[in-house]
């Protein structure tokens, strides 16, 4: 499923959303200066399995990246993506 992935730092996570603005599914997260801690990640239920959070935490992470920050996984989800997807192990703190 394409979903487009928007930071919303006013809720403090990452979303991904479909096409008509649905949030499928959100990777929270605290800062901690230039720090992202990603805290937890949920895919609604109604979008399990097509894809969605595999593609919340790449473009999380790759938004992170572009910004030059790094990140703490405190989320078993995005790290163990991290580990399926070693190129963003630089990006651990």
């Amino acid at each position: 499923m394409a979903v487009q992935i928007v930071d919303n730092p006013a809720k403090k996570r990452f979303e991904a959303r479909t096409e008509d603005g649905t949030v499928a599914g959100k990777a929270h997260y605290e800062m901690e200066g230039d720090l992202v801690v990603f805290t937890h990640t949920l895919v609604d239920d109604a979008f399990e399995g097509q894809g969605v959070g595999s593609s919340l935490a790449k473009g999380a992470l790759d938004e992170v990246r572009g910004r030059g920050q790094k990140i703490r996984p405190e989320c078993s989800f995005i790290r163990s993506y991290i580990e399926r997807h070693p190129d963003y192990s630089e990006l651990v703190a």
